[in-house]
């Protein structure tokens, strides 16, 4: 299939158009706890679901960097929908180490949304012709508005089995358990899934081998060194545009409601002429643009090594999940800062800030994201000890 492919800036003036409608959707998306039709419509609308479908279904396979950029932008509007987003680009790149007969399966249907999660609270059975599932994942993000979902479990067997099994399955086959009730990212919907016995067939299952290890059972994907980056330092490395977005949102909405506002109970007639309130905006901007500039680093590496084929070595992917935990760091901090120099009227529910700092903060608290952790990880490689975790 050929596809005239957007360039970067393309992707993003297409992001850019979407934040007036999901800024003025913020207040709906918070109280439903999923997105609003007319936001999905308009998704759909942008093209930018295509740009990490497989170029041979009509897709984009847009470059980590863009990624960055683009959800960056939709973040400047509403972190749930860009959450979301993130999710849907991740896992949707994700399908592409199936083999080609799921993918056809997967995407025949335009502007394809996948979710999913890859911790094994189920169980696969084996049966004539491919498992069956039963078990409950949680937080899986987007899934109100998904097609497929990746759904990890541990295949019932001989006992010491390591690794799971990834099924693909549609989402209408599974049953839905409305638990999300949160502070932050309200909008994603990452309620609970349930399985039981859903039949999914061989060609829809591959090994947690595979799947970690990044070896693509599509004869298509196999030869694109695009799919040979291990999944975790793809993902990742998509997710930190949202954070970056985010805190460029808080700084531009704090800038916004700054002239004209007194400092309360000072002799300063404007919080504008207030120097506390240049260092504040100072070290925020700093932050936001230490955290733009790792985060544009890290595509920027990712992208060479894609170019030449590089292999990943360990190093290569603790340092990987190092980046997204600092630039959480350096957003969330910008975000406190501003969100403490806002003033009592921000607590009002249509002033933005305090909304930018429960969805980041809500974002840092994910386990593949979580600062500390990370710092830990990276910490532990530069003592020389190994990893304490296989997630790499």
């Amino acid at each position: 299939m050929s596809t005239t492919v957007p360039t970067r800036g393309d992707l993003v003036e297409a992001a850019g158009k979407l934040v007036p409608l999901l800024r003025s959707r913020a207040l709906w998306i918070d109280e439903n706890r999923r997105l609003p039709p007319d936001v999905i419509e308009a998704v759909e609308e942008s093209g930018l679901l295509r740009m990490q479908v497989p170029a041979q279904y009509g897709g984009y396979e847009s470059d980590v960097r863009s990624f960055v950029d683009v959800l960056a932008e939709v973040a400047k509007g509403n972190s749930s929908v860009a959450f979301c987003m993130s999710i849907y680009a991740s896992l949707t790149w994700m399908v592409g180490l199936w083999p080609d007969e799921a993918l056809d399966e997967v995407f025949a249907r335009p502007h394809v949304r996948v979710s999913g999660t890859t911790a094994a609270t189920g169980t696969a059975t084996r049966v004539d012709g491919g498992y069956l599932l039963n078990g409950s994942w949680g937080f899986n993000s987007g899934v109100l508005h998904s097609h497929w979902k990746i759904t990890a479990a541990m295949p019932e067997g001989p006992a010491g089995e390591t690794f799971p099994l990834f099924s693909l399955v549609p989402v209408d086959e599974l049953e839905i358990v409305d638990d999300w009730h949160t502070i932050g990212l309200q909008g994603s919907g990452s309620v609970t899934t349930v399985a039981r016995d859903v039949f999914v067939p061989d060609r829809r299952v591959i090994s947690g081998a595979e799947f970690y290890q990044n070896i693509s059972k599509s004869q298509v994907n196999a030869v694109k060194p695009g799919y040979r980056v291990p999944m975790l330092v793809t993902a990742t490395a998509m997710q930190t545009g949202q954070l970056v977005g985010a805190a460029k949102y808080a700084l531009a909405a704090f800038l916004e409601r700054l002239p004209g506002r007194p400092l309360t109970y000072t002799s300063y007639p404007s919080q504008r002429e207030a120097p506390v309130t240049h260092l504040q905006v100072g070290e925020a901007a700093l932050l936001i643009e230490d955290a733009e500039a790792r985060a544009h680093r890290f595509a920027d590496l990712l992208a060479r090594k894609i170019d030449r084929d590089e292999p990943w070595s360990q190093e290569d992917r603790v340092f990987s999940r190092v980046q997204i935990g600092w630039i959480a760091r350096q957003a969330k901090q910008a975000v406190e800062i501003l969100a403490a120099a806002s003033g009592g009227s921000s607590i009002f529910q249509d002033v933005p800030i305090t909304r930018i700092q429960r969805d980041v903060h809500a974002t840092s608290l994910h386990s593949l994201i979580t600062p500390s952790t990370n710092i830990e990880l990276y910490g532990r490689l530069l003592s020389g000890l190994e990893p304490n975790t296989v997630y790499l």
